[in-house]
């Protein structure tokens, strides 16, 4: 009887140590809520440079997938929750960071979507400090919601917006392949 009470004492740590994911010393929940969607941690990685990491990075979704053109092209709730760890990141580096990330994204065609690639950028024109939390959300029938640290930062409309603000991290040429991987589970 000893030995079936350890077990399941011991299944019940096991299965409670898998409602967060650590990384980097940030802890990412299993499930949030974008807007009026309930999402789930699909994946999470770093972002290094140098060696250094700069953020945490968590991918949520309505429902897992490995399948990072299926994300992408996805018509769901969905997110990226980036967690600042570097105070080596500021302001001018993630937009220029992010206008790099619309090219790859985009292969180079970023006229169609150059006044929402504008509108997202404003978002980093305030300064970025370590630990700010950017939830990148897009939530169907309202577009790209940016919070900062909580607080809604903008709104972009436009499904086609979202697929190459998805592509930054998910596409052929991402941020991070090690961040991609991350994100898809991998």
């Amino acid at each position: 009887m000893k030995a079936v009470i350890s077990i399941l004492c011991l299944a019940f740590v096991s299965i409670s140590s898998f409602a967060q994911t650590e990384m980097s010393g940030i802890t990412l929940p299993q499930k949030t809520t974008f807007g009026k969607d309930e999402v789930v941690l699909n994946g999470a990685g770093v972002r290094e440079k140098f060696w250094m990491d700069m953020y945490v990075g968590g991918l949520y979704v309505t429902t897992k997938s490995s399948d990072a053109q299926e994300i992408i092209k996805a018509d769901e709730a969905m997110g990226i929750q980036l967690h600042i760890v570097s105070g080596l990141i500021n302001s001018k580096k993630m937009i220029n960071a992010v206008e790099d990330g619309f090219e790859n994204s985009t292969e180079g065609n970023k006229t169609a979507l150059r006044d929402k690639i504008d509108k997202f950028i404003a978002v980093f024109d305030a300064e970025i400090e370590k630990g700010d939390i950017f939830d990148i959300t897009y939530q169907p029938g309202l577009g790209t919601v940016i919070y900062k640290n909580g607080k809604e930062s903008g709104t972009i409309k436009g499904y086609d917006f979202k697929e190459a603000l998805i592509g930054i991290w998910l596409g052929d040429k991402p941020a991070d392949k090690n961040l991609k991987k991350g994100m898809l589970g991998l």
